[in-house]
Formats: structure tokens, sequence, C-alpha cells
């Protein structure tokens, strides 16, 4: 069988003279799909193209001629439409048994089974669609696929100086309204800002691509390879985080890619086809989206989008268009637009006037989300179709808060805008002023006020907020950052860090939960395809299957622990046996390192996150053995509800002040109370001031929320009369009002409780 490369170039160089001759358009795209069914073997090869918004049959061979310029297709209507719309590649061996499938009579194409069709893409969007018919009923191999798609990028050129398909690409420099408008998007990074609209990237138009000298399209790939490295490396030293940050080891894992064989390797069968070094690499950059699109894993996702950025860099590079927005440089305040951003990128501008950033698409977990968390820029992302409502220049007032952006706004919106920063900066200072005061209720009682944390530098939050310790230390996140499962000596820096920053105050390590939504591209995972991901092989579970992953974190743990005190959490405790199983391999490991002599904590105690209401019903069997319970209010609320809290359409549905979960939780506290265990929520839950208010109502007297929150529970905390709380609360369970959020904000009002 013929290389992917050899297929493409056989029909390049057939197609090279079609291009060059002075023939009409659609004299060239006849000859086009000729050429193309010729060298495929293959009975039928059409061209549609996109004209005033509807796909129109503009070449075929093998098709009824008459139905050329007659059949039209809407976008997402049939095969054709469908690859156009979704900008994917279809390869089917019966085309009629696709959902999508609609005949055309007047085309003649009953009597073919087989089908494939790959997008003409035109600055990131379809222009048109190739495609290829066989009487026989098989699957096209993937060399034909790639050959197609190479074809197709050739097509996109010639269609293009032809003007033959409708204007598409990026946005234009205005947007299609002017009128001020409020536009939404997901919290990424919080924060609030105020700058002027600059476009990260224009995009890079590529006017060549047929290679006349593929050895010299090679040189330049080579050169714009040692270039685009020697820039990382740079980035990569200069970065001003200080020494050892999970930023750093973003960078790293970058890095990684930018030395990556593979895809190098994948431009280099480009150029080998016929292409030139720009053309190869948006070749596979074209591929590299369009796997993104099938790739439901976010962590895989974003390391993808990560490889998208250094392509464009690459690209920028080997066609000497270097003028992104970071090195034009900024003049002014800016809010950065873009579809996506890699951290290298974002770590070019300058800090100073950077003030925010809005992504199309963008992630909590995202390489580009740490790195700005560590900078200090908010970021709002998957603001659909951000770079058609905003335009260049156009003042912006970001509210992560909010999770809004103001473009263009009125001067009410304005004036708004400024009076709500102007109170969270009043705000901010009141709450950092409580730094050092202890969060003790108008009747003396002290709560434990702790912080949630997974970044060796968020540690630096306890002398911020003067928060009571680290009530949750996900330990994740280095797993999830890392191009390979971290050694023990990395982990064992960590943990050593995070212990030594946070000196005589508690820091609880959550043993490693992934899994589910958090899976690790570099474990083989037999649970790839698992439909309820939060209920499957993930966290305990998973470190329990895999006994040497979690070896190796227990050993890292008690060594960066010795001579003090170790926390150590396991998460998704469904049965007392798993924790008893969990807590006897720390053991193992302790007596192991002990036998060797080696340095170890003075006291190790273990706890149990009960997220899985299940673990309630057996509370007698696992309190003897715990000492300490944390309750996960995330992943209890979507098992109680039986509510996905990923689903758009159910993330506001099931309120925290529902009878059901404040009656659940209270059934926790007199249990763990006489059992002298300590009883904690650690969640988005207890970080909100009304919410917190119920758990401290119900008698729970510890919380681990995320940083930004300590100062307004400890104010809310400062205000409260705990007593009178926990009556009101009583009465309010014992027959619950329809709406329990607002009849809780009544007496909140009427008590005087500060709710920032």
């Amino acid at each position: 069988m013929p290389t992917a490369a050899a297929s493409a170039r056989e029909i390049l160089v057939r197609l090279h003279d079609v291009m060059a001759s002075r023939t009409a358009a659609q004299a060239k795209l006849n000859s086009v799909v000729q050429i193309v069914g010729e060298a495929m073997s293959s009975e039928v090869c059409s061209i549609y193209l996109l004209r005033d918004g509807v796909l129109e049959l503009y070449a075929t061979r093998g098709l009824a001629q008459e139905a050329v310029h007659v059949t039209k297709l809407a976008l997402g209507e049939g095969l054709v439409g469908t690859i156009a719309q979704e900008v994917e590649t279809l390869n089917l061996d019966e085309a009629a048994s696709h959902p999508d499938f609609a005949y055309k009579p007047e085309t003649g194409e009953e009597k073919f089974h087989s089908f494939a069709g790959v997008p003409i893409i035109r600055r990131e969007r379809a222009v048109g669609v190739l495609c290829v018919q066989h009487a026989d009923p098989h699957k096209y191999d993937d060399v034909e696929i790639e050959a197609l798609q190479t074809v197709a990028m050739v097509l996109s050129e010639l269609i293009a100086n032809a003007d033959l398909a409708d204007a598409s690409g990026a946005a234009s420099a205005r947007p299609q309204s002017t009128a001020a408008m409020r536009i939404l998007g997901l919290k990424l990074v919080d924060g609030m800002a105020s700058g002027y609209a600059v476009f990260h990237q224009p995009r890079i138009t590529i006017e060549h691509t047929v290679a006349e000298d593929t050895e010299a399209e090679r040189h330049r790939v080579y050169a714009a390879f040692d270039k685009m490295r020697e820039q990382i490396e740079r980035m990569a030293a200069q970065a001003e985080f200080g020494v050892g940050g999970e930023h750093d080891e973003v960078l790293q894992t970058y890095k990684m890619f930018a030395y990556d064989e593979g895809w190098s390797r994948r431009i280099n069968e480009a150029i080998d086809s016929g292409l030139t070094a720009e053309a190869a690499i948006e070749r596979v950059q074209q591929r590299t989206r369009m796997r993104m699109r099938q790739i439901d894993d976010p962590l895989l996702a974003d390391r993808m989008h990560d490889l998208e950025d250094l392509s464009n860099r690459l690209l920028r590079i080997v066609s000497g268009q270097m003028g992104t927005a970071a090195q034009m440089g900024l003049r002014q305040d800016t809010i950065l637009i873009a579809r996506n951003l890699g951290p290298a990128e974002l770590l070019e501008y300058d800090r100073r006037r950077l003030k925010g950033v809005i992504l199309e698409e963008g992630s909590l977990t995202a390489h580009v989300t740490i790195v700005a968390r560590a900078m200090g820029v908010p970021v709002l992302g998957r603001v659909k179709g951000v770079r058609r409502l905003i335009g260049e220049g156009d003042l912006l007032l970001l509210d992560v808060t909010e999770a809004n952006v103001f473009a263009r706004p009125s001067a009410a919106m304005a004036e708004a805008f400024e009076t709500r920063l102007d109170l969270r900066q009043k705000r901010r200072a009141a709450f950092a002023a409580l730094k050092t005061e202890a969060p003790i209720t108008k009747d003396g009682h002290r709560l434990t006020v702790m912080v949630n944390a997974g970044l060796r530098d968020d540690v630096a939050a306890l002398d911020m907020t003067g928060a009571d310790g680290i009530g949750l230390f996900r330990t994740e996140f280095q797993f999830l950052i890392s191009a390979a499962l971290p050694a023990r000596e990395r982990q064992l820096r960590l943990y050593k860090d995070v212990l030594d920053a946070a000196g005589d105050r508690p820091v609880i390590f959550r043993t490693v939960d992934i899994g589910g939504d958090k899976a690790l591209p570099y474990l083989n995972k037999d649970d790839a395809d698992e439909e309820n991901p939060a209920m499957g092989w993930r966290a305990l579970r998973l470190a329990l299957g895999r006994p040497g992953l979690m070896k190796v974190q227990a050993r890292a743990l008690l060594e960066a622990a010795a001579g003090r005190t170790l926390n150590v959490m396991f998460p998704m405790v469904s049965e007392p046996w798993e924790f008893d199983e969990a807590r006897a391999l720390f053991e193992a490991q302790r007596e192991w390192m002990a036998a060797r002599g080696r340095k170890l904590p003075l006291e190790i105690r273990y706890g149990a996150m009960l997220e899985v209401p299940a673990l309630a019903e057996q509370l007698d069997l696992l309190l003897p053995n715990v000492d300490f319970l944390s309750v996960g209010t995330n992943d209890l609320t979507q098992f109680l509800f039986a509510a996905d809290r990923a689903n758009p359409r159910l993330a506001e549905r099931y309120d925290w002040l529902s009878p059901a979960i404040l009656r659940f939780l209270r059934r926790l506290v007199a249990p763990t109370r006489d059992a002298n265990v300590q009883l904690a929520v650690c969640g988005e839950m207890g970080g909100r001031p009304l919410e917190a208010m119920a758990l401290i109502g119900l008698g729970i007297e510890r919380l681990s929320i995320t940083p930004a929150a300590v100062g307004p529970i400890k104010a809310m905390v400062r205000s409260l009369d705990r007593p009178a709380l926990m009556a009101h609360m009583e009465t309010l369970l014992a027959a619950p009002p329809r709406d329990m959020r607002g009849a809780l904000l009544d007496w909140a009002t009427k008590s005087g409780v500060e709710l920032a």
C-alpha cells in the first residue's frame, strides 16, 4: 500500500499543471475531479462549494452532469452539509446508513454505496467539500483520506483566487453590531478589568500550497523549528514566577511538545506529499483541530490546544509574519481576545498593560488558565463567537466574577462597572483587614476556616487571608499538568515545599483524585468510554486498583512530613473497607521506611471524604477508624440529585440550600461529634456566605474554602449569633418552607448578618 505522502504527491504532481494553466476556474475543477477520481480508482469524485450560504455541486466525475449547479444542500443537510457544518471528515462503507444521509435523485447516486468526504477549509472555516464515492461498500484507506485532505488544501487556494465561494475566515475588523452589548462566558480566573480589545493573532493566509522544491521547503521548516525552540527556551528561562511552581511544570510540558518528534515527522510527511512548508504546517494543524473536536477528555483537549499554539508560532516564523499582538507591543490597557492561547504566548505580553483575557474556548484545567492565575490576569472563557461580537479597539469592561464582559459600554454601563469595581476594591480592603481576626461568632464560639489549594503558590493565601490552614490540598494537580506520571522525588519536593510554607498550620493532603473528568492521557485506561465518568473508575477506586501509583504517593508524603504531623485524606470513599485498605497501604509504607531507618512523621492523621451518600449509612463502621471527615459538597450534590454538575441545564437546577442537602448534612453532625471526629465541609458550598451560614446553623464548625472566600466568610461569622441560628435552622428543617433560600436570607437580613 502506498504511503499517504506518495498518494498525495501523485495527485499533486498532476494538479500542479492544472493550477498553472490559463483555463477558467470551472474547467480546472472539472480536471481536478477527473484526476482525483482516477488516482483513487473511485467511480465518483465531486466538489461542492459554499455559495450564497448553500453548498452547490460545482464539478463531478461519475454523478449526472445535469445536477452540476442544480443540486444544492444547506449547511447541515445530508452528508456533504454535515461535513461543511462540522468541519469534519466522513468515511462510510454504506452512505445511506448514516443518519444524516439525504438522497438527491437528480444526481443518480443511488448505485454508489461507499462515501468519503473532507472539508475544503479557508481560514478555519469550510468553504466547500471534496468527496468520493464507489459502488462497492467499503471504507477508504487512511492514506486515501489523507490524500483527499491534502488535495482539499490545494483546492482552497484555487477557490479563493477565483473568488468561487462565499468569503470566509477570521472575523472582520468590525463586529456585526456596534451597539453596547453584554456577553456571557465561563469564569476561568476571577477578577475585574477594563481595557481596549486587541486580537491576539491575525490569521496567516497561505497563498501557495504546492511546493516547487521539496528539500528547500524541508530546510525552511527545520530552521523554523530551531527558532521556535529558542524562543520557548528563552521564555521559560525568563518566567518571573520564582522557582519550582506548577506553572514552571506547565512550561516544561509545553517545551516537551516543542521537541515532539511525532509532530515534526507529520509535517515532514506533508512536505513529502508536495506541499509548501506553510501548507504542511497548516495541513497537520487542521488534522489536530479535527482530533480536538472528537476529544471528550478536557485534559487531552487542553494539550492539543498547546500543540495548536506551537503550530501557530511555527507558521508565523516560517512565513515571516511574526506579528502577534505581543510582538507588535501593547500601546494601552488591553483586554486580549483569542480563540485560545498557549501558556508561552500569554507570557510574551507586557504584564503592565495586559489587564484581562477573553477566550472563545478555554477551560479551568487549561495550561493558559494556570499561568494566567499565577500572573493575576482575569480570564473569561467559552465566549462563543467572541471574534464576531467584539471589534478591534472596542472598549471592554470585563467582570469575570459575574462571568460577563460589556463591549462598547454605554455611559450607564461604565458608571455601574466603576461603582462595582470601587466597591470590590473597598470590600477587598475590608476583608484583608480581617486577616488578623479570628472567625469568632458574636456569642464567642470559635470556628475553623481553612483554604483549598492545589498549587505550590496557593500556600501564600494562608498569610494573605489569615486562614487556619489548608483543609484540602489537591495533590492530583501535579499529575494533571504533567506529561508523564510524576516521579516520587518530584512529588516529595512539592509536598515538602507546601509543608514548609505552611509552617505550624495544618495541611490536609487529599490523595490523588484522578479518573472520570480528570483522565490522564499517559495512563492506559480501560474506562475511556465510560458513560458516567463521575460515578466510574476514579479517585480512591482507581488508586486502589493501581496500588503502585498510591504507594509512590504514600512514600512521598511520608518522607515530606518527616518530623511533623501528616494529615492525609482519601477521596470518594464509598465503603469503610476502601478506607481501611487505603490506610493499610500507607501503614505498610510507613513500616517499610521504619525498617530501613528512614525519618518518619511524628503522627499520621487519617481522614475520608464523604461524597458518596452510601458512606453516610455506615458511619458506625467508619468513624472508629478515622480522625476526621470532610464532606465534598460538589460531588455529594450531584450524587444525591442524580444530576451531572457539568451539564449546564442542570447546574442551576438543584440548590445547595435544598432541605434534602441540609437534612443529609445534619445527620452527620451528632455521630461525628459523639465519636470525637472532626467534621468539615470542603467545597464550593462552604465558600458562599449564605450557604456557609446554613452549615454553621447545622452545627458544622470547620470549613475549607477558596482563598477569595475567606474574608467574606470571616465577616459573616463575626456578625452571627450561632445559638439563635441553630434554633432557627431546626424550625426550618422541621417544616421546610417552599423557598428555603429566601427564608434564610430573610432571617440573615433581620438578624444583621453580613452577607458580602
